[in-house]
């Protein structure tokens, strides 16, 4: 009988040194925030980005925070949270790391309160119009944006947003996450209180 155990036992040992996980369509993918740190970043501005309960969290301020990596082509994928007026992005391919904007960059942008809703919303600023435009406030979205050579595509909670539009212009850099200004008011005054969170957001190179 105690035979027969140590037997068994060896079998299980060799059959589990054998054994691999199965594939999974996660594989390749890089996590540039995993809910503890911002160590994958650079801020720049002044938006007040801080970690929070495992997000990335500001309130206040013009700001971003920016990959120390450039990268070519991939697939990004973000978990946001926003406010009603909370005016936000993820901009890639940015060509100056210290100076970040829909010039040198393409802006997916997160901004349900846009004074121009074409470019609100699922949209890429000055590239790819969106229509109606989707609305993201008060709730956990997520964004599914693929860079592959001249060809974007973005995905906002499942819906096709920008399917493979071409643009040339940009062919590699940094990626950026933003608080930005929100709409001016009767005085001119431009809002900064949206509160702007992401909880994961990782990449996967193509």
């Amino acid at each position: 009988m105690k035979r027969r155990s140590v037997i068994g036992l060896l079998a299980f040992g060799v059959a589990a040194l054998s054994w691999s996980p199965p594939a999974s369509s996660e594989t390749g993918w890089v996590t540039l925030f995993d809910g503890k740190d911002m160590d994958s970043f650079n801020k720049i501005g002044d938006a007040n980005w801080r970690v929070e309960d495992g997000m990335l969290v500001a309130d206040k301020g013009n700001g971003f925070l920016v990959t120390k990596n450039e990268y070519t082509d991939y697939e990004i994928r973000a978990e946001f949270w926003v406010e009603a007026d909370s005016n936000s992005g993820i901009f890639i391919r940015c060509t100056d790391p210290n100076k970040v904007g829909a010039d040198n960059c393409y802006e997916e942008n997160i901004w349900d309160a846009r004074p121009d809703p074409s470019y609100g919303t699922g949209a890429i600023v000055n590239v790819a119009k969106v229509d109606p435009m989707p609305h993201a406030a008060g709730k956990w979205n997520t964004y599914d944006i693929t860079a592959k050579g001249s060809s974007f595509t973005v995905v906002l909670n499942g819906q096709k947003t920008v399917d493979g539009v071409q643009n040339s212009k940009l062919a590699k850099g940094h990626i950026a996450l933003q608080h930005g200004l929100g709409v001016k008011d009767a005085n001119g005054v431009p809002n900064d209180n949206g509160v702007v969170k992401f909880r994961k957001v990782e990449i996967k190179p193509l």
